[in-house]
């Protein structure tokens, strides 16, 4: 079966079906590049969306992925970034293979499909000529012999007729054999042109068309069977990486079964423990007898004290002490008989019968103790630094000490320091065997360096790993008292943490004339401030400074609560106080008085108004801090 036997007739029919062909060719080098566009639209939509749902970095978002199930929707993003990336080497792999191949191919197609229709057209022509030499030949041919029967019918007439003379009848004669003689000549040319067209066209017919029509046959032969490796190779492209699609897909499986919800509940409960009991039974409240309302001996201060003189700390306690407080809340509620919020009472407070008793006032201190608190107390500095650095233990940048965390987040919070810490160490000590192996070699062979070069390092990786023990005594002296192995810090604890500093002997002697009374004698509160009196720190010396933290709105007491534990503060009903922090989850709302009294209630025992002009302050300091 072949092209040149069976369509030697259909030159031009064969011109066009390989023109088709090439077309076909190119059809699917476009479907194929379609193909790849989309594969790599596909990649990049899945990308984009794993990136969308990724976890943003140093975010809360960041911390929600420690659950199973988050873990396990985080490995699906990963996942399917990896399986976004398998649709990229399909459409990198179809690109090279595919599109590439065959359009170079096409190219050399054509050239070779207009190099053989050149050969057939030349091969036309050529028969087509000595097709045109047979007809002129055959023409001549026929003309002399024409002419030769002329002559031969002029002669013979000229030769009957009786007339004419002798000489014309020789001349008709010999006219007729020339006549004759070119007849003959033109036969045998005509013979010759005639035989070499035959063989001619035999060679073409039958040598040269087939050879021509032979080589497009197989030129076309090729091109069907280049698109149908070219389609194979379309569908290997997909099967080589459908192990790894199913990799991926195994992986998400695996992810999904490694989910473990009994895992989960038990990350919230440590994500979320305070640490505190449960509040206890309700003491019965016996409205028969008059209440006496006591003032709380443990707020921050007894202005609301009868006329008897009340244990009240100096002036330092304004500058130092409500500080020292306010980054020890949640612990002072540990080292304290601190119970969660008593839960309002059902009925109203006796301070609203009209013959109840009414809360004592304010006790005026004498002048002298005034003179005394406004000595040796340090000046305020209003400035913006300090109500910033306010409002950032506000928003949440918590102190040092993570103090005001609950007690079970603050000891998880301080062992994961002193943990960073060990490790710093580690690096640091790694660095420093390093250097003085470093240095043995300089010292036993002085040609490869000075051995002086390498102690300036050395020195400062001591002085780094110094720094970072007494960081770690710190946080572990932290973490013994949220722990329950030291009930308070102890001057013993605070020079092992090595921030205990000598210059504190003026301030307990200017606590010391606070606690003199107008006629130079000292109150029964000396014992007790000696006691709480807590060595200053590199950490409460930041406070000294600072204003007081400002007030966020203002509260209606809806019950009068008897402030009885540290750091709580007594409110008679339908009292107006000011807020100064909000309710943190734990129950309780930091109010102020006046300038010297703050402290803690139950949230359910006020009405809280908060100013959002406030609260819109913290939002633009804290964009200025970030």
């Amino acid at each position: 079966m072949s092209w040149g036997t069976e369509l030697w007739d259909q030159f031009d029919n064969l011109e066009k079906h390989t023109q088709w062909g090439i077309d076909v060719l190119e059809k699917y080098i476009k479907f194929v590049k379609e193909r790849t566009e989309i594969e790599l639209s596909y990649a990049k939509q899945l990308r984009n969306l794993s990136k969308k749902y990724q976890p943003k970095k140093n975010s809360k978002e960041e911390e929600e992925y420690r659950y199973t199930s988050t873990k396990a929707f985080l490995a699906t993003l990963n996942e399917m970034n990896d399986y976004a990336g398998q649709h990229e080497v399909i459409s990198e792999n179809m690109t090279s293979l595919i599109t590439g191949e065959l359009t170079r191919y096409v190219q050399e197609l054509k050239q070779e499909r207009k190099s053989h229709f050149h050969d057939g057209r030349k091969a036309q022509q050529h028969i087509e000529t000595c097709w045109k030499q047979l007809e002129a030949s055959k023409r001549r041919f026929e003309r002399d012999c024409k002419e030769a029967d002329r002559a031969q019918q002029y002669f013979e007439k000229m030769d009957a007729d009786i007339n004419v003379t002798k000489a014309d009848v020789e001349k008709a004669r010999q006219q007729a054999q020339l006549r004759h003689q070119m007849a003959e000549d033109s036969k045998a040319e005509y013979c010759s042109t005639l035989q070499k067209f035959n063989s001619e066209q035999h060679d073409h017919y039958y040598t040269h068309i087939p050879n021509i029509f032979q080589k497009i046959q197989e030129m076309e032969e090729r091109r069907i069977v280049r698109i149908g490796e070219s389609m194979k190779t379309f569908a290997d492209v997909d099967r080589q990486v459908i192990p790894i699609i199913g990799k991926c897909l195994d992986e998400i499986t695996k992810a999904a079964e490694s989910i473990d919800h009994k895992n989960d509940s038990q990350m919230v409960i440590e994500a979320f423990k305070s640490g505190f009991e449960p509040p206890g039974d309700v003491d019965f409240e016996d409205f028969t007898q008059p209440m006496k309302r006591t003032v709380s001996e443990s707020s921050l201060s007894n202005s609301r004290g009868d006329g008897k003189s009340e244990p009240k700390f100096g002036g330092k306690s304004k500058g130092k002490l409500w500080p020292f407080i306010k980054k020890n809340k949640l612990m002072s509620l540990l080292t304290s008989p601190h119970q969660p919020p008593p839960p309002p009472p059902a009925s109203a407070s006796p301070s609203a019968v009209p013959n109840g008793p009414q809360s004592p006032k304010q006790q005026k201190e004498p002048l002298s103790h005034r003179f005394n608190e406004f000595m040796t107390s340090k000046p305020k500095i209003h400035c913006f630094r300090s109500l910033k650095r306010g409002l950032s233990l506000k928003l949440g940048a918590g102190p040092e000490d993570f103090s005001n965390l609950p007690p079970e987040q603050r000891r998880k919070k301080l062992q994961q320091k002193v943990d960073e810490l060990n490790k710093d160490i580690q690096k640091e000590m790694d660095q420093r065997d390093a250097l003085t192996k470093m240095k043995d070699v300089y010292i036993k062979n002085p040609q490869m360096g000075d051995p002086a070069s390498v102690d300036h390092r050395l020195a400062e990786l001591g002085q780094n790993i110094e720094k970072l023990r007494l960081e770690v005594q710190k946080f572990e002296g932290w973490l013994a008292e949220v722990e329950g192995r030291l009930p308070m810090r102890t001057e013993q604890a605070r020079r092992q943490s090595g921030l205990y500093e000598a210059q504190n002997t003026s301030a307990v002697n200017s606590c010391a004339q606070d606690r003199e009374s107008p006629d130079g004698s000292y109150t029964e509160e000396q014992s007790q401030e000696t006691e709480m009196k807590v060595p200053a720190t590199d950490f409460d010396d930041e406070f000294d400074d600072e204003e007081p933290l400002p007030t966020i709105g203002t509260c209606k007491a809806l019950y009068t609560f008897e402030g009885q534990n540290e750091g709580t503060i007594s409110v008679a009903e339908g009292e107006m106080l000011y807020v100064i922090e909000e309710d943190k989850g734990d129950g309780w709302t930091r109010i102020r008085r006046n300038e010297d009294e703050e402290g803690y209630v139950p949230t359910s025992y006020v009405e809280v108004y908060l100013d959002k002009n406030a609260k819109d302050v913290y939002k633009s300091l804290q964009k200025i801090s970030e």
